[in-house]
């Protein structure tokens, strides 16, 4: 599908009071859906899966680390606890807008789907959500600053 035809239904939902689009040409869709303010914005959904993203190499890392380089984790000594990574890279922050409260803070208690934070990816926000209930023990993410795939958000206990 054209990137013309996409934007172009993106006006199409902005000007119009629909909630959602939904366009299937051949084997290719396109799912454009309003939500509220800091929730996820349009989701496109692939006519077939993508390949997987070509990741940098990295130094030896020893298998204890379930895979991460023992230097991602170096700077920040995170508390015993089930630990909530960043899904994608984009910008990290704390409440839904600067003038609103955080989603949550340290020894909070949160149940498995609460929203602890979000990231901003090309102007799409992305709600980060506990998988787990429990208390949180640690925010490792600075507000409004960015943030990399796989990088320590929160820590549950």
């Amino acid at each position: 599908m054209d990137l013309r035809k996409i934007k172009k239904l993106i006006d199409l939902l902005e000007e119009s009071n629909l909630a959602e689009i939904e366009i299937k040409e051949g084997e290719e869709s396109v799912r454009l859906a309003r939500t509220p303010q800091g929730s996820v914005a349009p989701q496109y959904a692939p006519a077939a899966p993508a390949p997987a993203p070509q990741m940098p190499m990295q130094s030896p890392v020893d298998a204890a680390t379930g895979g991460r380089s023992q230097d991602a984790d170096a700077g920040q000594s995170l508390p015993d606890g089930h630990v909530i990574r960043a899904p994608m890279v984009g910008t990290f922050y704390t409440s839904p807008a600067p003038d609103k409260p955080a989603f949550v803070s340290v020894g909070q208690a949160v149940k498995a789907g609460d929203t602890l934070g979000i990231i901003e990816a090309m102007k799409m926000f992305n709600p980060i959500e506990a998988d787990v209930s429990g208390t949180v023990l640690k925010v490792a993410a600075e507000n409004g600053q960015p943030v990399e795939f796989d990088q320590p958000l929160f820590v549950i206990g």
